[in-house]
Protein backbone atom coordinates (compact mmCIF):
# COMPACT_ATOMS: atom_id res chain seq x y z
CA UNK A 1 0.00 0.00 0.00
CA UNK A 2 1.31 3.46 -0.90
CA UNK A 3 2.80 5.57 1.88
CA UNK A 4 0.18 7.72 3.51
CA UNK A 5 -2.76 5.63 2.29
CA UNK A 6 -3.69 4.37 5.76
CA UNK A 7 -3.21 7.85 7.19
CA UNK A 8 -5.60 9.24 4.57
CA UNK A 9 -8.25 6.71 5.62
CA UNK A 10 -8.07 7.63 9.32
CA UNK A 11 -10.11 10.82 9.04
CA UNK A 12 -13.04 9.28 7.12
CA UNK A 13 -13.08 6.47 9.68
CA UNK A 14 -13.15 9.00 12.53
CA UNK A 15 -15.97 11.05 11.00
CA UNK A 16 -17.97 7.87 10.33
CA UNK A 17 -17.77 6.85 13.99
CA UNK A 18 -18.67 10.37 15.18
CA UNK A 19 -21.69 10.51 12.86
CA UNK A 20 -22.79 7.13 14.21
CA UNK A 21 -23.06 8.75 17.62
CA UNK A 22 -19.90 7.39 19.26
CA UNK A 23 -18.34 9.93 21.65
CA UNK A 24 -15.41 11.72 20.05
CA UNK A 25 -12.91 10.57 22.69
CA UNK A 26 -13.74 6.88 22.14
CA UNK A 27 -13.83 7.35 18.37
CA UNK A 28 -10.30 8.79 18.48
CA UNK A 29 -9.05 5.89 20.60
CA UNK A 30 -10.72 3.23 18.45
CA UNK A 31 -9.40 4.66 15.17
CA UNK A 32 -5.94 5.29 16.60
CA UNK A 33 -5.66 1.77 18.03
CA UNK A 34 -7.23 0.11 14.99
CA UNK A 35 -4.93 1.79 12.47
CA UNK A 36 -1.94 1.46 14.80
CA UNK A 37 -2.19 -2.32 14.98
CA UNK A 38 -0.82 -2.98 11.43
CA UNK A 39 2.27 -0.87 12.23
CA UNK A 40 3.01 -1.73 15.86
CA UNK A 41 1.59 -5.24 16.02
CA UNK A 42 1.26 -6.62 19.52
CA UNK A 43 3.48 -3.85 20.91
CA UNK A 44 0.56 -1.47 20.35
CA UNK A 45 -0.35 -1.79 24.03
CA UNK A 46 2.98 -0.26 25.00
CA UNK A 47 2.38 2.67 22.66
CA UNK A 48 -1.12 3.25 24.07
CA UNK A 49 0.23 3.10 27.63
CA UNK A 50 3.00 5.53 26.70
CA UNK A 51 0.54 8.10 25.38
CA UNK A 52 -1.64 7.64 28.46
CA UNK A 53 1.34 8.24 30.77
CA UNK A 54 2.33 11.33 28.76
CA UNK A 55 -1.10 12.85 29.38
CA UNK A 56 -1.35 11.77 33.01
CA UNK A 57 2.13 13.02 33.94
CA UNK A 58 2.01 16.30 31.99
CA UNK A 59 2.65 19.01 34.60
CA UNK A 60 1.36 21.76 32.32
CA UNK A 61 -2.08 20.10 32.24
CA UNK A 62 -2.40 20.73 36.00
CA UNK A 63 -3.82 24.16 35.17
CA UNK A 64 -6.91 22.57 33.61
CA UNK A 65 -8.59 21.17 36.77
CA UNK A 66 -7.71 24.29 38.79
CA UNK A 67 -9.39 26.61 36.26
CA UNK A 68 -12.39 24.27 36.08
CA UNK A 69 -12.70 24.24 39.89
CA UNK A 70 -12.56 28.02 39.86
CA UNK A 71 -15.43 28.20 37.38
CA UNK A 72 -17.47 25.53 39.16
CA UNK A 73 -17.25 27.44 42.45
CA UNK A 74 -18.25 30.69 40.75
CA UNK A 75 -21.17 29.00 39.06
CA UNK A 76 -22.55 27.46 42.26
CA UNK A 77 -21.76 30.18 44.82
CA UNK A 78 -24.20 32.76 43.41
CA UNK A 79 -21.37 35.11 42.43
CA UNK A 80 -22.50 35.23 38.80
CA UNK A 81 -26.04 36.13 39.88
CA UNK A 82 -24.76 39.07 41.96
CA UNK A 83 -22.64 40.17 39.02
CA UNK A 84 -25.66 40.18 36.68
CA UNK A 85 -27.67 42.28 39.14
CA UNK A 86 -24.85 44.83 39.27
CA UNK A 87 -24.65 44.99 35.47
CA UNK A 88 -28.41 45.44 35.19
CA UNK A 89 -28.37 48.35 37.63
CA UNK A 90 -25.61 50.18 35.78
CA UNK A 91 -26.48 49.36 32.16
CA UNK A 92 -30.24 48.78 32.21
CA UNK A 93 -31.07 52.34 31.16
CA UNK A 94 -29.33 51.94 27.78
CA UNK A 95 -31.22 50.85 24.65
CA UNK A 96 -31.32 47.08 24.90
CA UNK A 97 -29.97 47.51 28.42
CA UNK A 98 -30.67 43.95 29.58
CA UNK A 99 -28.92 42.51 26.52
CA UNK A 100 -25.99 44.88 27.03
CA UNK A 101 -25.80 43.83 30.69
CA UNK A 102 -25.89 40.17 29.63
CA UNK A 103 -22.91 40.56 27.28
CA UNK A 104 -20.98 42.61 29.86
CA UNK A 105 -21.65 40.06 32.58
CA UNK A 106 -20.70 37.20 30.24
CA UNK A 107 -17.38 38.90 29.44
CA UNK A 108 -16.48 39.31 33.12
CA UNK A 109 -17.70 35.81 34.00
CA UNK A 110 -15.75 34.32 31.08
CA UNK A 111 -12.63 36.01 32.45
CA UNK A 112 -13.10 34.17 35.74
CA UNK A 113 -13.84 30.67 34.43
CA UNK A 114 -12.32 28.47 31.77
CA UNK A 115 -15.32 26.16 31.43
CA UNK A 116 -16.79 26.29 27.95
CA UNK A 117 -20.58 26.07 28.11
CA UNK A 118 -20.81 26.97 31.80
CA UNK A 119 -20.89 30.68 30.94
CA UNK A 120 -23.81 30.24 28.56
CA UNK A 121 -25.83 28.03 30.89
CA UNK A 122 -25.41 30.39 33.84
CA UNK A 123 -26.25 33.59 31.97
CA UNK A 124 -29.10 31.85 30.15
CA UNK A 125 -30.74 30.86 33.42
CA UNK A 126 -30.44 34.43 34.72
CA UNK A 127 -31.02 36.59 31.63
CA UNK A 128 -33.58 34.87 29.40
CA UNK A 129 -36.51 35.32 31.79
CA UNK A 130 -35.99 39.05 32.47
CA UNK A 131 -35.49 39.81 28.77
CA UNK A 132 -38.62 37.94 27.71
CA UNK A 133 -40.68 39.60 30.44
CA UNK A 134 -39.40 43.00 29.26
CA UNK A 135 -40.65 42.26 25.72
CA UNK A 136 -37.32 41.62 23.96
CA UNK A 137 -37.42 40.13 20.48
CA UNK A 138 -36.83 36.39 20.86
CA UNK A 139 -34.05 36.20 18.28
CA UNK A 140 -32.16 38.94 20.09
CA UNK A 141 -32.59 37.10 23.39
CA UNK A 142 -31.27 33.84 21.92
CA UNK A 143 -28.40 35.49 20.05
CA UNK A 144 -27.30 37.53 23.05
CA UNK A 145 -27.15 34.55 25.41
CA UNK A 146 -25.42 32.29 22.86
CA UNK A 147 -22.90 34.97 21.87
CA UNK A 148 -22.19 35.83 25.50
CA UNK A 149 -21.61 32.16 26.26
CA UNK A 150 -19.21 31.83 23.34
CA UNK A 151 -16.89 34.38 24.97
CA UNK A 152 -15.77 31.64 27.33
CA UNK A 153 -13.92 30.15 24.34
CA UNK A 154 -11.46 32.99 23.77
CA UNK A 155 -11.39 35.29 26.78
CA UNK A 156 -8.60 34.09 29.08
CA UNK A 157 -8.27 32.04 31.20
CA UNK A 158 -9.94 29.88 28.56
CA UNK A 159 -9.27 26.14 28.75
CA UNK A 160 -9.14 26.24 24.94
CA UNK A 161 -6.14 28.58 25.13
CA UNK A 162 -4.41 26.34 27.68
CA UNK A 163 -4.80 23.17 25.61
CA UNK A 164 -3.92 24.92 22.35
CA UNK A 165 -0.76 26.42 23.85
CA UNK A 166 0.40 23.04 25.18
CA UNK A 167 -0.20 21.22 21.89
CA UNK A 168 1.16 23.99 19.63
CA UNK A 169 4.10 24.67 22.00
CA UNK A 170 3.16 28.34 22.15
CA UNK A 171 3.63 29.84 25.65
CA UNK A 172 0.23 29.97 27.31
CA UNK A 173 1.14 33.35 28.82
CA UNK A 174 1.68 34.76 25.34
CA UNK A 175 -1.52 33.19 24.07
CA UNK A 176 -3.54 34.72 26.92
CA UNK A 177 -2.04 38.12 26.16
CA UNK A 178 -2.52 37.67 22.41
CA UNK A 179 -6.20 36.80 22.62
CA UNK A 180 -7.06 39.56 25.09
CA UNK A 181 -7.32 42.50 22.67
CA UNK A 182 -9.23 40.55 19.98
CA UNK A 183 -11.58 39.34 22.73
CA UNK A 184 -12.23 42.91 23.81
CA UNK A 185 -12.77 43.95 20.18
CA UNK A 186 -15.34 41.19 19.81
CA UNK A 187 -17.14 42.24 22.99
CA UNK A 188 -17.18 45.81 21.69
CA UNK A 189 -18.70 44.69 18.38
CA UNK A 190 -21.36 42.65 20.19
CA UNK A 191 -22.29 45.67 22.33
CA UNK A 192 -22.28 48.03 19.34
CA UNK A 193 -24.63 45.75 17.41
CA UNK A 194 -27.12 45.55 20.30
CA UNK A 195 -27.06 49.30 20.92
CA UNK A 196 -27.48 50.23 17.24
CA UNK A 197 -30.24 47.68 16.69
CA UNK A 198 -32.20 48.79 19.75
CA UNK A 199 -31.75 52.47 18.86
CA UNK A 200 -33.15 51.84 15.39
CA UNK A 201 -35.87 49.42 16.55
CA UNK A 202 -36.63 50.24 20.22
CA UNK A 203 -39.31 47.55 20.43
CA UNK A 204 -36.67 44.83 19.99
CA UNK A 205 -34.95 45.77 23.25
CA UNK A 206 -36.77 48.11 25.62
CA UNK A 207 -34.90 49.79 28.45
CA UNK A 208 -34.71 48.06 31.82
CA UNK A 209 -36.96 48.13 34.89
CA UNK A 210 -37.80 51.76 35.84
CA UNK A 211 -37.52 50.90 39.54
CA UNK A 212 -33.96 49.65 39.07
CA UNK A 213 -33.06 52.71 37.04
CA UNK A 214 -34.48 54.96 39.77
CA UNK A 215 -32.24 53.54 42.50
CA UNK A 216 -29.98 56.18 44.08
CA UNK A 217 -26.30 56.28 43.19
CA UNK A 218 -25.28 55.17 46.68
CA UNK A 219 -27.28 51.95 46.32
CA UNK A 220 -25.74 51.22 42.93
CA UNK A 221 -22.24 51.84 44.28
CA UNK A 222 -22.94 49.49 47.19
CA UNK A 223 -24.03 46.72 44.80
CA UNK A 224 -20.97 47.30 42.61
CA UNK A 225 -18.67 47.15 45.64
CA UNK A 226 -20.10 43.83 46.82
CA UNK A 227 -20.66 42.12 43.45
CA UNK A 228 -18.64 43.68 40.62
CA UNK A 229 -15.47 44.74 42.42
CA UNK A 230 -14.61 41.30 43.90
CA UNK A 231 -14.98 39.65 40.47
CA UNK A 232 -12.73 42.26 38.86
CA UNK A 233 -10.13 41.82 41.61
CA UNK A 234 -10.19 38.07 40.99
CA UNK A 235 -9.67 38.62 37.26
CA UNK A 236 -6.80 41.02 37.97
CA UNK A 237 -5.12 38.53 40.32
CA UNK A 238 -5.34 35.60 37.90
CA UNK A 239 -4.75 37.27 34.54
CA UNK A 240 -2.49 39.98 35.93
CA UNK A 241 -0.12 37.49 37.52
CA UNK A 242 0.04 35.44 34.30
CA UNK A 243 0.53 38.39 31.95
CA UNK A 244 3.13 39.99 34.24
CA UNK A 245 5.08 36.73 34.37
CA UNK A 246 4.78 36.57 38.16
CA UNK A 247 3.02 33.20 38.07
CA UNK A 248 2.63 30.35 35.61
CA UNK A 249 -0.90 29.47 34.42
CA UNK A 250 -0.91 26.51 36.82
CA UNK A 251 0.06 28.68 39.79
CA UNK A 252 -2.40 31.43 38.83
CA UNK A 253 -5.19 28.88 38.43
CA UNK A 254 -4.54 27.58 41.94
CA UNK A 255 -4.61 31.14 43.32
CA UNK A 256 -7.84 31.80 41.41
CA UNK A 257 -9.50 28.66 42.79
CA UNK A 258 -8.49 29.61 46.34
CA UNK A 259 -9.65 33.21 45.82
CA UNK A 260 -13.00 32.00 44.49
CA UNK A 261 -13.47 29.73 47.52
CA UNK A 262 -12.70 32.64 49.85
CA UNK A 263 -15.14 34.84 47.91
CA UNK A 264 -17.85 32.18 48.24
CA UNK A 265 -17.12 31.96 51.96
CA UNK A 266 -17.42 35.74 52.28
CA UNK A 267 -20.89 35.49 50.72
CA UNK A 268 -21.71 32.65 53.18
CA UNK A 269 -22.29 30.18 50.36
CA UNK A 270 -19.30 27.89 50.95
CA UNK A 271 -20.30 24.61 52.58
CA UNK A 272 -19.61 20.90 52.17
CA UNK A 273 -22.47 20.42 49.71
CA UNK A 274 -21.22 23.21 47.44
CA UNK A 275 -17.64 21.94 47.58
CA UNK A 276 -18.79 18.42 46.74
CA UNK A 277 -20.78 19.64 43.72
CA UNK A 278 -17.87 21.79 42.53
CA UNK A 279 -15.36 18.97 42.93
CA UNK A 280 -17.62 16.50 41.13
CA UNK A 281 -17.99 18.97 38.25
CA UNK A 282 -14.21 19.44 38.21
CA UNK A 283 -13.46 15.70 38.12
CA UNK A 284 -16.04 14.92 35.43
CA UNK A 285 -15.06 17.83 33.16
CA UNK A 286 -11.32 17.25 33.61
CA UNK A 287 -11.69 13.54 32.88
CA UNK A 288 -13.67 14.32 29.71
CA UNK A 289 -11.05 16.77 28.47
CA UNK A 290 -8.10 14.55 29.33
CA UNK A 291 -9.70 11.52 27.66
CA UNK A 292 -10.08 13.56 24.47
CA UNK A 293 -6.46 14.75 24.82
CA UNK A 294 -5.30 11.13 25.18
CA UNK A 295 -7.34 10.01 22.19
CA UNK A 296 -6.08 12.92 20.12
CA UNK A 297 -2.45 12.20 20.97
CA UNK A 298 -2.88 8.51 20.09
CA UNK A 299 -4.64 9.38 16.82
CA UNK A 300 -2.01 11.94 15.76
CA UNK A 301 0.88 9.59 16.68
CA UNK A 302 -0.52 6.79 14.52
CA UNK A 303 -1.33 9.29 11.75
CA UNK A 304 2.32 10.34 11.63
CA UNK A 305 3.83 6.84 11.74
CA UNK A 306 1.72 6.00 8.67
CA UNK A 307 3.27 8.96 6.82
CA UNK A 308 0.40 11.38 7.33
CA UNK A 309 2.70 14.33 7.96
CA UNK A 310 4.62 13.75 4.74
CA UNK A 311 1.33 13.29 2.87
CA UNK A 312 0.03 16.66 4.08
CA UNK A 313 3.34 18.34 3.27
CA UNK A 314 3.29 16.86 -0.23
CA UNK A 315 -0.26 18.07 -0.85
CA UNK A 316 0.55 21.56 0.48
CA UNK A 317 3.76 21.65 -1.55
CA UNK A 318 1.93 20.66 -4.70
CA UNK A 319 -0.64 23.40 -4.15
CA UNK A 320 2.19 25.96 -3.68
CA UNK A 321 -0.02 28.28 -1.67
CA UNK A 322 1.43 31.58 -0.47
CA UNK A 323 1.41 32.06 3.33
CA UNK A 324 -1.77 34.15 3.36
CA UNK A 325 -3.75 31.58 1.38
CA UNK A 326 -2.26 28.74 3.44
CA UNK A 327 -3.52 30.42 6.62
CA UNK A 328 -6.94 31.01 5.03
CA UNK A 329 -7.15 27.37 3.91
CA UNK A 330 -6.28 26.06 7.38
CA UNK A 331 -8.83 28.38 9.02
CA UNK A 332 -11.49 27.16 6.59
CA UNK A 333 -10.68 23.57 7.59
CA UNK A 334 -11.01 24.49 11.27
CA UNK A 335 -14.33 26.24 10.62
CA UNK A 336 -15.76 23.25 8.73
CA UNK A 337 -14.46 20.79 11.34
CA UNK A 338 -16.36 22.77 13.95
CA UNK A 339 -19.63 21.52 12.45
CA UNK A 340 -18.96 17.94 13.59
CA UNK A 341 -16.08 18.01 16.11
CA UNK A 342 -15.62 19.68 19.49
CA UNK A 343 -12.88 22.26 20.12
CA UNK A 344 -10.45 19.88 21.85
CA UNK A 345 -10.54 17.39 18.98
CA UNK A 346 -10.02 20.15 16.42
CA UNK A 347 -6.97 21.41 18.32
CA UNK A 348 -5.48 17.95 18.82
CA UNK A 349 -5.99 16.86 15.23
CA UNK A 350 -5.24 20.05 13.31
CA UNK A 351 -2.41 21.71 15.22
CA UNK A 352 0.19 18.89 14.84
CA UNK A 353 -0.51 18.86 11.09
CA UNK A 354 -0.62 22.63 10.59
CA UNK A 355 2.34 23.63 12.78
CA UNK A 356 5.27 22.36 10.63
CA UNK A 357 3.72 23.72 7.43
CA UNK A 358 3.11 27.14 8.98
CA UNK A 359 6.65 27.20 10.37
CA UNK A 360 8.07 26.40 6.95
CA UNK A 361 5.96 29.21 5.46
CA UNK A 362 7.26 31.69 8.07
CA UNK A 363 3.84 32.29 9.72
CA UNK A 364 3.92 33.65 13.27
CA UNK A 365 2.58 30.77 15.44
CA UNK A 366 1.12 33.16 18.03
CA UNK A 367 -0.79 35.13 15.40
CA UNK A 368 -2.14 31.96 13.80
CA UNK A 369 -3.07 30.60 17.23
CA UNK A 370 -5.22 33.64 17.93
CA UNK A 371 -6.86 33.35 14.50
CA UNK A 372 -7.59 29.67 15.06
CA UNK A 373 -9.12 30.32 18.47
CA UNK A 374 -11.43 32.96 16.99
CA UNK A 375 -12.38 30.56 14.21
CA UNK A 376 -13.16 27.81 16.73
CA UNK A 377 -15.35 30.27 18.60
CA UNK A 378 -17.16 31.18 15.37
CA UNK A 379 -17.95 27.53 14.65
CA UNK A 380 -19.26 27.32 18.23
CA UNK A 381 -22.10 29.65 17.17
CA UNK A 382 -22.75 28.62 13.57
CA UNK A 383 -25.86 26.51 12.76
CA UNK A 384 -26.78 23.75 12.21
CA UNK A 385 -24.38 21.91 14.59
CA UNK A 386 -23.52 24.89 16.81
CA UNK A 387 -22.77 23.70 20.37
CA UNK A 388 -24.02 27.06 21.64
CA UNK A 389 -27.51 26.27 20.38
CA UNK A 390 -27.54 22.92 22.15
CA UNK A 391 -26.56 24.57 25.44
CA UNK A 392 -29.20 27.24 24.84
CA UNK A 393 -31.89 24.67 24.07
CA UNK A 394 -31.31 23.17 27.50
CA UNK A 395 -32.16 26.40 29.36
CA UNK A 396 -34.48 28.26 26.95
CA UNK A 397 -38.30 28.13 27.22
CA UNK A 398 -40.31 26.55 24.36
CA UNK A 399 -41.28 29.92 22.87
CA UNK A 400 -37.65 30.45 21.79
CA UNK A 401 -37.63 28.17 18.76
CA UNK A 402 -34.64 26.77 16.91
CA UNK A 403 -35.43 29.13 14.02
CA UNK A 404 -35.29 32.10 16.41
CA UNK A 405 -31.95 30.87 17.71
CA UNK A 406 -30.47 30.59 14.22
CA UNK A 407 -31.82 34.00 13.26
CA UNK A 408 -30.53 35.54 16.46
CA UNK A 409 -26.96 34.25 16.33
CA UNK A 410 -26.20 35.22 12.71
CA UNK A 411 -25.48 38.94 13.42
CA UNK A 412 -23.13 37.90 16.20
CA UNK A 413 -21.40 35.45 13.84
CA UNK A 414 -20.81 38.41 11.50
CA UNK A 415 -19.24 40.28 14.42
CA UNK A 416 -16.94 37.30 15.00
CA UNK A 417 -15.99 37.17 11.33
CA UNK A 418 -15.28 40.91 11.46
CA UNK A 419 -12.97 40.32 14.44
CA UNK A 420 -11.21 37.53 12.53
CA UNK A 421 -10.77 39.83 9.52
CA UNK A 422 -9.37 42.63 11.71
CA UNK A 423 -6.80 40.32 13.30
CA UNK A 424 -5.82 38.98 9.88
CA UNK A 425 -5.45 42.51 8.50
CA UNK A 426 -3.74 43.89 11.62
CA UNK A 427 -1.60 41.16 13.22
CA UNK A 428 -0.51 43.66 15.89
CA UNK A 429 -3.88 43.09 17.58
CA UNK A 430 -2.57 39.64 18.50
CA UNK A 431 1.17 40.28 18.80
CA UNK A 432 1.52 43.74 20.33
CA UNK A 433 0.51 42.98 23.92
CA UNK A 434 2.63 39.79 24.29
CA UNK A 435 5.62 41.67 22.87
CA UNK A 436 5.14 44.69 25.11
CA UNK A 437 4.95 42.49 28.22
CA UNK A 438 8.22 40.66 27.49
CA UNK A 439 10.43 43.10 29.49
CA UNK A 440 8.29 42.43 32.55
Amino acid sequence: MAEGALAALMFPALFALVLLGIPVSFALIVVGAGFGLPFFGWSLGQQVLGRLLDVASGFAFAAVPAFILMGALLERAGIAERLFVAMRLWLGALPGGLAVATIAMAAVFAATTGIIGAVEVVIGLMAIGPMLRAGYERGLVAGTVAAGGSLGTIIPPSITCVVYGLIAQVPVNDLFAGILLPGLVMVGLFLAYILVRCLLVPADGPAGDPEERALPLAAKLRVAATALLPALVLVALVLGSILAGVASPTEAAAVGALGTALLAAAHRRLDLALMREALEKTVVTTAMIMLIVFGGMLFSSVFYVHGGGRLIQAVAGAAQLPPALLVAAFLAIVFLAGFVLDWATIVLLCVPIFAPLLKAAGVDPLWFGVLMLICIQTSYLTPPMAPALFYLRGVAPPEITYAAMCRGVLPFVLCQIATLALVMAFPMLATWLPGSLKPF
